[in-house]
């Protein structure tokens, strides 16, 4: 079952007088109880996706088009209403570094109990601390945490802490948006296993927004590929992360590292992000792609589908040199 469906979406920014064009018809479906992972260089256009699917994009500056269809009613058409009632109860979000926005004079559960009276302000204090209590043994936290104040926490501790706090109306969706950047490697791997025990727990659908291919292989069964606001490549973790079929995804793999295997020279992608503010014709990664043919910097690529709904954005597939 389908519960979230993207179409043809595209985000604009308006910036002294120029568009910058940050998510260029993007389409993307979420099937319920998925766990997918979008991956992409910085500027890729990863959290502005995020942010569309929510309407957190400024006011003013930015323009959003397209569908969002959330449960078979379109996001983009909700009114304010209407939109406040799946906020962080059917769709809620870890940003990256959320652990910021905690207050520093506030005890945890103080907090807590303040956030979850937003949609429940009948709610008794009992009823209250039993859920945060509840949400804390879920995410591995001490009782002790209700009592205590942000500083005394360590980061991994105030993730766990964000992701709580994510949790307390038990939504459908999660989207955790670098959720685990700013933490060592150890922490952000047990914070990554609590995180998929919940999704059998709690029957979440997650979205994972990451530079990082490894946590995506390692935590999701989809993925989807951005470079510079297109979706490029998209399919089963097994298929695109094992054998990829557009250059772009296979630079990105090349390089990371490889637990496994034989050992191999790490190659960066040559080259830059383009300019989102201008015109492009053909496709988008043309000018840094080693594998670039004519073709590519006239006409932009259709997506073919190949089985196993794996999609690929590029001139070069079906032509023999991925197979």
């Amino acid at each position: 079952m389908t519960l979230l469906r993207i179409n043809n979406l595209n985000v604009i920014y308006k910036v002294e007088g120029k568009e910058i064009r940050a998510v260029k018809d993007v389409s993307l479906d979420v099937n319920s109880r998925d766990a997918i992972g979008i991956v992409g260089e910085s500027g890729s256009g990863k959290s502005t996706l995020a942010m569309a699917i929510l309407r957190l994009l400024p006011h003013g500056v930015s323009e959003t088009t397209g569908e969002i269809i959330f449960d078979g009613v379109d996001i983009l058409k909700m009114d304010e209403e209407q939109l406040r009632q799946i906020r962080w109860k059917d769709i809620a979000v870890v940003f990256q570094k959320s652990m910021n926005s905690l207050s520093p004079v506030h005890k945890i559960g103080y907090q807590m109990k303040d956030i979850y009276r937003v949609h429940r302000p009948e709610a008794r204090d009992e009823e209250i601390g039993k859920r945060i209590l509840e949400l804390f043994e879920l995410v591995n936290l001490s009782p002790r945490v209700y009592d205590l104040y942000p500083h005394e926490l360590s980061g991994g501790m105030m993730q766990r802490v964000c992701i709580a706090l994510s949790l307390i109306y038990y939504p459908r969706l999660l989207i955790l948006d670098e959720a685990t950047t700013a933490l060592d490697v150890v922490t952000q791997g047990q914070i990554l296993e609590e995180i998929m025990e919940l999704e059998e727990r709690l029957n979440l659908t997650r979205i994972m927004i990451t530079h990082d291919v490894s946590v995506v292989a390692s935590t999701c069964n989809r993925v989807a590929v951005m470079y510079a606001g297109y979706l490029l490549e998209s399919g089963y973790v097994k298929d695109v992360l094992i054998k990829p079929k557009h250059p772009y995804t296979q630079g990105l793999l090349s390089s990371f590292p490889s637990l496994t295997g034989e050992r191999k020279d790490l190659r960066g992608i040559p080259g830059f992000l383009p300019d989102l503010g201008v015109e492009h014709k053909g496709c988008i990664f043309a000018d840094r792609c080693r594998k670039a043919m004519e073709k590519c910097f006239i006409e932009e690529p259709r997506m073919v589908e190949f089985p196993g709904h794996w999609k690929v954005a590029c001139h070069l597939v079906g032509g023999g040199w991925d197979d």
